[in-house]
């Protein structure tokens, strides 16, 4: 009896080891998920480089028509938004401006005296107010368009959720982002405004 359940046994486990039934189905299963995967992975790598470039170009359509006497920074954000709306749908866009008398002033802070060398305007160190803001700025630029001929640095920043998520993937359902920053000079419509000569204390 027992020497005929261990053969009985034996040819269980022969069978077993030598079955194929289920192989097809675990093997699909498997290069499922890697194929789809992949393939989720090239349309969303696809829709973020196509974002990335309607981004690219409509910051730049949008700070040039900023910078004309006729611009309308409204108007320019809006039409960007409609532009990213047919790549992104739902995208959330952020931006930004600040002007700047010169080019060379793009994150330049105001002129002081840095009695203590720690590269911060404090402990009653003097300085001379150049963008007229009442206090001393790490970066003597304003907030907005500025005015005839200043120089206006122009950020935007999306974040949207990818049209083809991938489960699969770390992170691969999250949001996306991507940004740009584009600097335009103001058409010469009217006398610039100088720099501020006011000086203060910190």
């Amino acid at each position: 009896m027992i020497a005929r359940q261990a053969i009985h046994r034996r040819a269980l486990l022969r069978s077993m080891r030598d079955g194929e039934e289920g192989t097809a189905a675990v093997e699909f299963g498997l290069i499922c998920t890697v194929f789809f995967s992949l393939l989720l992975g090239v349309f969303d790598m696809g829709q973020a480089a196509w974002a990335n470039a309607t981004l690219q170009g409509a910051a730049q359509e949008a700070a040039r028509a900023s910078s004309l006497e006729s611009g309308d920074t409204a108007v320019s954000d809006a039409e960007l938004q409609a532009m990213l709306d047919e790549i992104a749908p739902g995208a959330t866009i952020t931006s930004s401006r600040r002007s700047y008398y010169d080019f060379d002033d793009i994150d330049r802070p105001e002129q002081w005296n840095d009695d203590d060398g720690n590269g911060t305007c404090n402990n009653g160190e003097s300085y001379i107010d150049e963008n007229g803001s009442g206090s001393w700025d790490a970066d003597i630029g304003k907030s907005g368009n500025g005015g005839a001929n200043d120089v206006v640095m122009y950020t935007v920043s999306v974040e949207y959720d990818p049209i083809f998520p991938n489960p699969f993937a770390d992170n691969g359902t999250g949001k996306r982002r991507i940004s740009t920053t584009v600097v335009r000079k103001n058409q010469p419509f009217d006398d610039q405004q100088e720099y501020g000569a006011d000086a203060g204390t910190c």
